[in-house]
């Protein structure tokens, strides 16, 4: 599943000139493994930055402490910030950030298990968005792979049209 859409955006990023970079929380990298699973990847793949506590948040993306204190990791202020450092600190022209609760435990009223939040990064905005997933962790991580990719991919042929 990931990799028909790893290849893909592999595939629009070379057509592009492109590459793209992670800075990821609650799949540990598993969106940069699903694009470097692709022979070849070192083409369209800058870094990615597996940013799991709020300190690696804050030193290696760039995310105030008082965005943290304010909305809490799982936010799209986090993620929003997240992507732009990540985009900022790399040499790609799009970035991919996310933040969530994959479980079973930490979640809350506020934010459930399954509540994930996306960043979007190019040079000249950033997007945010939250889903929820359901499932077991090993799921809700594979849909927040699998939901990065597609949204990676749309974005990248969006700006093929624009």
């Amino acid at each position: 599943m990931a990799s028909g859409l790893a290849e893909q955006l592999g595939a629009a990023l070379l057509a592009r000139g492109w590459r793209v970079t992670t800075a990821e929380s609650c799949t540990g990298g598993g969106i940069a493994s699903a694009i470097t699973d692709i022979a070849g990847s070192s083409a369209w793949f800058d870094m990615g930055w597996v940013t799991y506590s709020n300190d690696a948040k804050q030193k290696l993306t760039g995310v105030l402490p008082a965005t943290l204190e304010t909305h809490g990791a799982v936010s799209e202020a986090v993620v929003a910030e997240m992507a732009r450092g990540a985009l900022a600190a790399s040499g790609a022209q799009i970035a991919v950030a996310v933040s969530g609760i994959a479980g079973p435990s930490g979640g809350s009223a506020a934010k459930l298990v399954g509540t994930v939040c996306f960043g979007f990064a190019l040079a000249d905005r950033t997007l945010t968005e939250t889903c929820r997933f359901d499932g077991d962790r090993a799921a809700v991580r594979a849909q927040t792979i699998h939901h990065a990719l597609a949204h990676l991919l749309a974005l990248t042929r969006e700006s093929d049209t624009a």
